[in-house]
């Protein structure tokens, strides 16, 4: 492949631009990011807080949720310093090597997400359909062995996206990301070279962890389901319904989102690029900031430790 004489090689710096077509308006609209910003972060802190505090929430759902709460704060904290930087102090450059740490970063944290939505939903399946064995199935051993399972698929499934920019891109038509952060294909697209392996890359890993994650889950809420409906009496089909509600409102919002930000970024050409990034963004801010809100809202027992956290 022939390399137009207009590239650059090896860029040292990047050049994050925000959101297109909106610059002018990207002050205003980093008001309401950083405000889900800081609920992201109080919100899950304050929800770690009550699990390690509470003994009686040492319990598979809860650690499931407090590693959610880790990974939230944590994956919104990878974007919006960032971001902010370019919307409030016009801060545009990243370092070449920052942005890959960043795109690693967002995707991996991403990877987690699922996976604790995976392993909630397996928790709710088990207390549902096979309440007696509940307790002896997801011991701590197993719980403990799960996250490390989420942890190290997402790391193995992330990084070769990463070591494939890094040593086979070499050749790059412009240092300025149309973006607000550093994602995959955004990066990918800037190259002078043929693409064709990050882009199939890409698509299996999202399709080999959100496909099969989804699957999962959906699978396993079939069956409860199944379960729910079967049982004699309506307190008790209500009683189940609830412990899972905060659960498929989470699940929802985070694989819609996911899905169309996915989707848009390689076969929509036709969408403004302003619109598909205010989504991604979105996409990546809104499961932190909802996830503390619906779960302290449905969870009953979360809802009486905030409680009595806050007499007043």
């Amino acid at each position: 492949m022939s390399i137009s004489n207009i590239t650059v090689f090896m860029p040292s710096v990047f050049m994050l631009i925000g959101i297109p077509g909106l610059e002018s308006v990207q002050c205003w609209i980093g008001i309401p990011f950083c405000a889900m910003y800081l609920t992201a972060v109080i919100g899950n802190a304050l929800l770690l807080i009550i699990i390690k505090s509470e003994p009686s929430l040492h319990e598979p759902m809860y650690i499931f949720l407090g590693m959610l709460g880790v990974t939230d704060i944590a994956l919104s904290t990878s974007i919006v310093p960032k971001m902010l930087g370019i919307f409030w102090f016009h801060i545009p450059e990243i370092y070449f090597d920052s942005c890959l740490l960043q795109m690693w970063l967002i995707h991996t944290f991403e990877a987690f997400e699922s996976g604790f939505l995976l392993a909630m939903s397996l928790d709710r399946y088990v207390a549902i359909c096979y309440p007696l064995r509940h307790a002896s199935v997801f011991t701590p051993q197993l719980v403990t062995q799960i996250a490390a399972m989420v942890t190290l698929r997402a790391t193995i499934f992330v990084t070769p996206s990463l070591v494939l920019i890094k040593y086979q891109l070499h050749f790059f038509h412009t240092k300025v990301i149309s973006h607000c952060y550093c994602e995959h294909m955004a990066i990918v697209k800037l190259a002078a070279e043929d693409v064709r392996v990050n882009k199939i890359y890409g698509l299996f890993v999202a399709f080999t962890v959100a496909g099969f994650d989804l699957i999962c889950i959906s699978l396993s809420y079939v069956q409860i389901f199944t379960t729910v409906f079967r049982l004699p009496q309506k307190e008790a089909r209500l009683k189940a319904f609830n412990t899972c509600i905060a659960h498929i409102c989470v699940f929802l919002q985070f694989y819609l989102l996911a899905f169309f930000s996915f989707f848009a970024h390689r076969f929509g050409s036709h969408i403004p690029p302003y619109i598909h990034i205010l989504f991604s963004s979105i996409y990546l801010l809104v499961p932190p900031f909802l996830n503390p809100l619906v779960y302290g809202a449905k969870t009953k027992q979360i809802r009486i430790h905030v409680v009595k956290m806050f007499p007043s």
